[in-house]
């Protein structure tokens, strides 16, 4: 039991952090990840006020982008896998109540990097209003 008077569970958030944060295990080559985490709607202030001030978010794997009616998280993160990548990053999200991630963009540069050319991982549609490039 804590100075509050809670009682730990196996599997609290100190913990899931840990475990999520080692990034080697196993035998697998560690690769770094770039990936931009979509929200579902624009951080409120309060949010973005608690964003500038938790560390994990100051460290240099995850910075904030916004614009009129949009925010996205970039990241860079290295891991083994992808989804290891992303769940390492949605970690960050625990203490920031509210926020909902609506998608993960992976550019196709680094999917191409990462050997990741499959039709499981799929380019984004580009943005409404925009031209496709043509390849």
């Amino acid at each position: 039991m804590d100075p509050t008077g809670w009682t730990a569970l196996p599997g609290t958030r100190e913990t899931r952090r840990t475990e999520s944060t080692s990034s080697q295990r196993g035998t697998e080559t560690v690769r770094s990840w770039y990936f931009a985490l979509n929200l579902q709607e624009p951080l409120t202030s309060e949010q973005s006020d608690t964003v500038d001030h938790l560390d994990r978010f100051n460290d240099g794997r995850i910075g904030v982008e916004e614009g009129p009616g949009w925010t996205k998280f970039t990241c860079l993160f290295d891991a083994e896998t992808l989804t290891d990548a992303i769940a390492e990053a949605l970690n960050f999200f625990e203490d920031l109540p509210g926020v909902l991630i609506r998608s993960v963009e992976i550019d196709h540069f680094d999917i191409r990097a990462n050997g990741m050319s499959t039709p499981a991982v799929v380019p984004a549609p580009p943005p409404v209003g925009t031209v496709p490039a043509v390849s």
